[in-house]
């Protein structure tokens, strides 16, 4: 357990590391077809379906990868 822990954590540091240092590798995230994004006044809303439906599937090909 303690190693999913370990594994977790480095990446989240390396993710951490690309969105500080190389911002423009992940700037398309969030701007996909299909991401809603409303003003409504000052309130903007935000509704990213399409990157989270893309996060979804990418996470669940890299879990399968690992746990066979």
């Amino acid at each position: 357990m303690s190693r999913w822990f370990i594994i977790a954590g480095i990446l989240l540091l390396i993710i951490g590391l690309v969105f500080h240092f190389a911002p423009g590798l992940v700037q398309w995230f969030g701007k996909l077809p299909g991401d809603l994004h409303w003003r409504s006044g000052r309130t903007p809303v935000f509704v990213p379906i399409t990157s989270m439906i893309f996060v979804s599937i990418v996470l669940t090909i890299v879990l399968n990868l690992f746990n066979r």
